[in-house]
């Protein structure tokens, strides 16, 4: 039966490492690769830590720096529609697909038309 341990991985194998293990030694007698035990060794060093750096969060829009002008470009032409929106935007120099400017769209509130007017289906 191995010995239990109260530490984390990544802080058994920096300790270990501190001790004097190399790195090469630390990965092969934990099973794990060697540039991971490195990598660890180095955050702890720079950061007093070896735990992972978060994940996840909230990014920003990749169109958030045009917010305002997509605004008052769909209040000027309410049919107009993503693809249209993305070609100007583009034309305009901003870089994002249709799906950018559809979340700048949606997280604003704004409703937008699929098709133009004129290629919409009319009750018979």
């Amino acid at each position: 039966m191995g010995r239990p341990y109260s530490l984390d991985l990544r802080e058994r194998v920096v300790s270990a490492m501190t001790d004097g293990m190399s790195g090469q030694k630390a990965a092969q007698h934990f099973s794990i690769g060697e540039s991971s035990a490195l990598r660890w060794a180095r955050r702890a060093r720079e950061t007093g830590s070896p735990k992972a750096k978060p994940m996840g969060g909230m990014r920003p829009f990749v169109l958030e720096a045009h917010r305002r002008w997509i605004t008052v470009r769909l209040a000027e032409k309410p049919d107009l529609t993503l693809r249209a929106l993305a070609a100007e935007l583009k034309a305009r120099g901003a870089k994002g697909s249709s799906f950018a400017v559809w979340s700048i769209v949606a997280d604003a509130g704004l409703s937008f038309k699929k098709k133009p007017a004129c290629q919409r289906a009319r009750p018979a």
